[in-house]
C-alpha cells in the first residue's frame, strides 16, 4: 500500500480492547488491503466467494472449524448466519482480542446483525476514501500540475491514487456496474437496473441540497416509497450521508429535511457528466466543492475531534453549509469556491450570527486557496486543504 491511512492507529487501538472489530465503508475504499497489512497474521477469507459465503451461511460451525481464528473475514454481510456463532466462540475466549476482524460494504445489514448477537463485544469503525493528509505530497503535486478541477473528477478512491494512469472514467463505469450488480441487487429486488442509474444521476444534481424525495420520485417516475427504499440503499452502501439540520430545540431536528451529500466527488462528477474541461464553467462547480469539503471535514472530526457534531443551520432567509458544535462553542462555515474571497462573502454568516451569540461563533469560509488567512476580525478564510486550521 503506497499510502500510510489515518485510521490505522484506531483501528490497532480498538483490536487491543475488544474481541471483534468491523470495518465498514464503501467498496474501494481499501478496507481488505489496510487489515492485512495491519494483520498479517490473522487467516483471510473472502464471503465475495461464492462456495465461503453458502458454507459460511449454511454451516457456520464447519466453517469456523475450517478457519479457526484468529480471522480475517471480508464482506461479512454475506452471512448472517455466521454471527451468532461468533458470539459463542468470542464468549468462550472473551480474555482475547482482535481474534475477529471482519469488513463489510453494506453498513445497514451489519448493524442489525451486530445489534442482535454482538452488542458488546465489538467495535465499530468506517473507513472512507482518501483523506487529502493521507495523499498530502501527491496531491499538492497534483495542484500545481494538473489543478484543482482534475483532482475533484478524480476524486479520492484508493484505486485512483494507486494507480494514476488509470482513466478515471473507466474506473467509475466498472465501480458502478459492479455496485448495482453486487450491492443493489444483494439488498433490494429492483425491477429496472436503468430506473435506479437515473435515480442515482438525478441524486448526484442535488448533491448539496435539502433532499426532496417528491421532486425526485417525479423526475425518476417511481413512487416516493421507492425512493425512499432506494435512498436507503446509498446510504447502507456509504455512497451518500445525509446531514442533518440544527435547531437550538433540538426535538425539531429530525422533523425537517436533512441535505443529501454523495461521500465522493469524483464520484459526483462522473455522475454529472463532468470532467477536467468543463466543471470550471459548471453550474455543478459549487456544489461539488461543497461536497469534497464535507468529506474532508467528516474525515477531520472523526479522528481528530470526535466528540463535535457537524449540522447546517437554515431558516426561511439565511443558510450555513456547515454548524460544528464542539461543547459550548460553535463554528459557522461556509464552502466558497473563489479563492480570495472578500468580506461581502460573510454576509450570510453574519446574519445568523446573532443566534448564537452566547458562544462568540468563529465565522469561516472553506474555499480552495492553498494557505489560510485573516479576512476581518472573527472572519477567516480556510484552505479545504488544511482543514485542522478550523480549530487553531
Amino acid at each position: 500500500m503506497r499510502y500510510n491511512r489515518d485510521l490505522s492507529g484506531k483501528i490497532r487501538e480498538l483490536s487491543a480492547h475488544f474481541p471483534a472489530l468491523v470495518v465498514t465503508g464503501a467498496r474501494q475504499t481499501g478496507k481488505t488491503t489496510l487489515l492485512r497489512e495491519l494483520f498479517p497474521e490473522h487467516t483471510y477469507v473472502s464471503l465475495d466467494l461464492p462456495a465461503d459465503a453458502q458454507m459460511a451461511e449454511e454451516s457456520p460451525e464447519t466453517f469456523l472449524s475450517k478457519y479457526p481464528p484468529p480471522l480475517l473475514l471480508d464482506e461479512v454481510q454475506y452471512a448472517p448466519a455466521l454471527f451468532r456463532h461468533l458470539k459463542v466462540l468470542i464468549d468462550a475466549q472473551r480474555e482475547k482480542n482482535g481474534e475477529f476482524i471482519l469488513t463489510g460494504s453494506q453498513k445497514f445489514t451489519l448493524m442489525k446483525e451486530v445489534s442482535e448477537s454482538l452488542a458488546g463485544r465489538i467495535a465499530l469503525l468506517e473507513l472512507e476514501t482518501f483523506s487529502v493528509h493521507e495523499v498530502e505530497a501527491d496531491f499538492l503535486e497534483s495542484l500545481e500540475t494538473d489543478g484543482m478541477a482534475s483532482i475533484l473528477c478524480r476524486g479520492l478512491y484508493p484505486g485512483l491514487w494507486d494507480n494514476r494512469e488509470l482513466p478515471r472514467s473507466d474506473f467509475f463505469r466498472s465501480y458502478l456496474a459492479t455496485y448495482i450488480e453486487r450491492d443493489v441487487r444483494q439488498i433490494l429486488n429492483i425491477s429496472s437496473l436503468r430506473d435506479f442509474d437515473r435515480f442515482m444521476r438525478v441524486c448526484a444534481t442535488r448533491s448539496g441540497q435539502l433532499l426532496n424525495k417528491t421532486d425526485i420520485a417525479k423526475e425518476v417516475g417511481v413512487s416516493p416509497k421507492t425512493i425512499n427504499d432506494w435512498l436507503s440503499v446509498l446510504e447502507a452502501s456509504n455512497q451518500i450521508v445525509l446531514l442533518e439540520p440544527y435547531f437550538k430545540n433540538t426535538g425539531k431536528r429530525v422533523v425537517k429535511s436533512p441535505k443529501l451529500y454523495f461521500t465522493d466527488c469524483g464520484l459526483l462528477t462522473f455522475l454529472l457528466g463532468l470532467n477536467k474541461e468543463n466543471l470550471l464553467v459548471s453550474s455543478h462547480l459549487g456544489a461539488v466543492w461543497q461536497t469534497f469539503v464535507f468529506s474532508e471535514l467528516r474525515k477531520y472530526l472523526f479522528l481528530h475531534h470526535p466528540e463535535s457534531t457537524l449540522w447546517f443551520y437554515r431558516d426561511q432567509l439565511k443558510e450555513a453549509d456547515f454548524l460544528i458544535h464542539q461543547g459550548d462553542t460553535i463554528l459557522l462555515a461556509d464552502a466558497k469556491w473563489k479563492e480570495i474571497p472578500n468580506e461581502k462573502g460573510f454576509e450570510s454568516l453574519i446574519s445568523i450570527h446573532s443566534f448564537f451569540e452566547e458562544c462568540s461563533p468563529k465565522l469561516t469560509l472553506i474555499t480552495s486557496t492553498k494557505k489560510s488567512f485573516p479576512v476581518a476580525e472573527n472572519r477567516v478564510a480556510v484552505s479545504g486543504f488544511h482543514l485542522s486550521e478550523l480549530f487553531d
